[in-house]
């Protein structure tokens, strides 16, 4: 259970469906409902198999470039401190779908995949996380993969409670909100910093 807590925290926090609203408003505006709780569904989905096919191959890309779990857990708690702070700051969250990428995809028959899964709620920061989650047992192996699914369901009823959360935070709620989570995910990035500096260096520790 500690796994799966561990998991849906901290995968949660940097695939921050919040941050997603916006551009899923802008993209199904003239969707109907059921059309628009399908293109969640299907984005959720992807994300699920996104993290899933990152996480179970990520030992095979560290043991092919060489890389330490340890050093990959620091590149990580970097990449999750500076989402923290782009949430923080006024004015520095950039979207994480550019305006070209946005107006080509208002074109598409189906914007699931791309850019609702990829980039915006599987980008590399969260795909670099999940391999830095690596587990030694099959069990928590499972758990982990579990976490990436309850992700997905909180991540779909985001989405598709969009409309109503943005009318009823309106702006300062959302600039609130992000504040939150900018804070939940600055304090996740230096454990994940502090753990593998601690694990790289144990004399720092005593």
């Amino acid at each position: 259970m500690e796994v799966l807590i561990a998991t849906f925290t901290t995968i949660f926090s940097v695939v921050n469906p919040f941050g997603a609203m916006p551009v899923f408003l802008t993209l199904t505006s003239h969707d109907t409902p059921a059309a628009r709780r399908q293109t969640a569904l299907r984005a959720c989905l992807y994300m699920v198999a996104i993290l899933s096919v990152a996480y179970l191959g990520g030992q095979y890309i560290l043991n092919f470039f060489g890389i330490s779990i340890q050093h990959l857990r620091i590149a990580g708690g970097i990449l999750l401190m500076r989402s923290a702070f782009d949430l923080l700051t006024p004015g520095a969250n950039r979207d994480r779908v550019g305006p070209d990428t946005l107006e080509e995809s208002t074109h598409k028959d189906d914007i699931s995949f791309t850019p609702l899964a990829m980039p915006m709620l599987s980008g590399p920061g969260s795909m670099a996380i999940c391999i830095g989650l690596i587990r030694p047992t099959h069990f928590d192996q499972a758990m982990t993969i579990l976490g990436f699914g309850l992700v997905a369901a909180a991540s779909f009823l985001v989405l598709l409670s969009s409309l109503r959360l943005t009318r009823l935070l309106g702006r300062p709620g959302m600039a609130a909100l992000a504040r939150i989570m900018g804070f939940i995910t600055l304090a996740i990035g230096v454990n994940f910093l502090a753990s593998a500096i601690g694990a790289l260096f144990p004399g720092l520790s005593r």
